[in-house]
């Protein structure tokens, strides 16, 4: 179900008015009510694969900060870094951390401080399929990348049924779909595939995609779409919009055993990447070779990418009121619910000195 629809109406009213009277004091961070309410207006780009979550973070802080309007538009992670770089943003969501050259570019426009990458949610990288009659398959990093370079063209292919005995699989022409804008959750799959069946995936990694095959739909919703609209089909979206599209997701077995994805086997992967960036830039490196039998190996963070510093001051303070709504432990629990992968806590403490340190 998607975060916080569930509410009856009688209690988000309240949980409203409870929030505008906190505003301004400090609360504390399993509370549901918003810490210190911010006024003003900001924008913010990017990530499609966070839209969803944003949607609802949106909609809860500004019913509980009624001065504050935070406009969120999911252009894809590459563009949001953009806009970001371009001063047209007061943050980017990114599912990859900006690095190099697209890190010194933001910091250069925040000017009086560093820009910083602060994780704020995890997600599961599904390949969600449509195949009349299977509502159960397990697939190898080795059969997903000849999928998606177009050597394994069949879904009854020998490497496909091998690894799903007893599944029915058809005589069926694959069809691939993959981003065709510039995409975090792309960068995160290549790299998965570069990891973890290096001598079946050659295509250059990054956010654009280069492998041949398949045909192009733009953010995770147009992939789903398209893989909802199209029999024996199959492509990656993050978790979210595989079951808002209600889609078969497939198991990945990396060599502990199949592993379905959802926000316990994710957040046991998200368990084991290491942060390799410096101070409160919290870049993460992802262990895509996990083979605990509890872990989903193909997950994302996606970031908000910001400045430390340099924000103009009433944006400064919009910012780090939303981000500390969103990264309190009330916020990220309910994330499982909408099919996303909360922060693990001990990550979660670093995220939230990164959040404070916003001026």
């Amino acid at each position: 179900m998607k975060l916080n629809q569930t509410v009856a109406a009688a209690s988000v009213a309240a949980l409203a008015t409870a929030a505008l009277a906190a505003c301004g004091s400090s609360s504390n961070s399993n509370s549901a009510s918003v810490e210190n309410c911010a006024s003003g207006s900001i924008k913010a780009s990017g990530s499609s694969a966070q839209k969803n979550a944003m949607a609802d973070w949106i909609n809860s802080y500004q019913s509980s900060c009624s001065s504050a309007t935070i406009d969120y538009q999911a252009n894809g992670s590459g563009a949001g870094v953009q806009d970001f770089i371009n001063a047209q943003t007061a943050f980017a969501g990114t599912d990859s951390a900006a690095k190099d050259d697209d890190l010194d570019k933001a910091t250069a426009r925040c000017a009086s401080g560093p820009a910083i990458n602060i994780p704020m949610l995890g997600g599961a990288i599904t390949a969600a399929y449509n195949v009349s009659g299977v509502d159960k398959l397990t697939l190898t990093p080795k059969v997903l990348a000849g999928i998606f370079s177009n050597k394994i063209t069949k879904w009854n292919d020998p490497a496909i049924t091998a690894i799903n005995s007893g599944v029915n699989l058809p005589d069926a022409t694959i069809v691939s779909y993959h981003r065709s804008d510039s995409s975090g959750t792309t960068d995160n799959f290549t790299k998965f595939l570069t990891a973890t069946a290096a001598s079946d995936w050659t295509a250059a990694g990054g956010k654009d995609w280069t492998a041949p095959g398949g045909q192009g739909a733009k953010g995770n919703d147009g992939v789903s779409s398209a893989i909802k609209s199209t029999q024996n089909s199959i492509g990656y979206v993050e978790l979210s919009f595989a079951q808002t599209q209600q889609l078969n997701v497939a198991s990945l077995d990396n060599g502990g055993g199949a592993v379905a994805p959802n926000a316990d086997t994710g957040s046991a992967a998200l368990a084991d990447a290491t942060v390799v960036g410096q101070g409160n830039n919290l870049a993460l490196d992802i262990n895509y070779k996990n083979q605990n039998p509890n872990a989903y190996p193909l997950v994302l963070v996606t970031y908000e990418l910001t400045c430390q510093k340099g924000l103009p001051s009433d944006q400064a303070a919009l910012v780090k009121s939303f981000l500390t709504f969103t990264s309190s432990s009330a916020e990220q629990q309910k994330l499982g619910d909408s099919g996303y992968v909360p922060i693990p806590s001990t990550l979660l403490s670093k995220v939230n000195t990164a959040v404070s340190a916003i001026s």
